[in-house]
């Protein structure tokens, strides 16, 4: 009756230790999906950022023509 109980508690503490696997597995699993997530955005980021660079220097030239042009018609009027 001795040995019975020993395996039963045996099954049970290898039971223990698969689902603690399992469950490291999983958190491990989700963690490394977060971090592609995060590079894939990185990786896109790195790609738009010369755009935003251009599209902020000619907006940025237009608003200081538009300074210039406004001081000129002051000073001409």
């Amino acid at each position: 009756m001795a040995t019975v109980q020993r395996d039963n508690f045996d099954i049970e503490e290898q039971r223990v230790r698969i689902l603690r696997s399992i469950e490291e597995a999983e958190k491990f699993t989700a963690e490394q999906k977060k971090l592609m997530a995060e590079q894939a955005k990185l990786r896109k980021d790195t790609g738009l950022a010369p755009w935003a660079i251009v599209v902020q220097s000619l907006i940025a030239g237009a608003a200081l023509m538009g300074a210039a042009l406004a001081l000129l018609k002051y000073l001409a009027g």
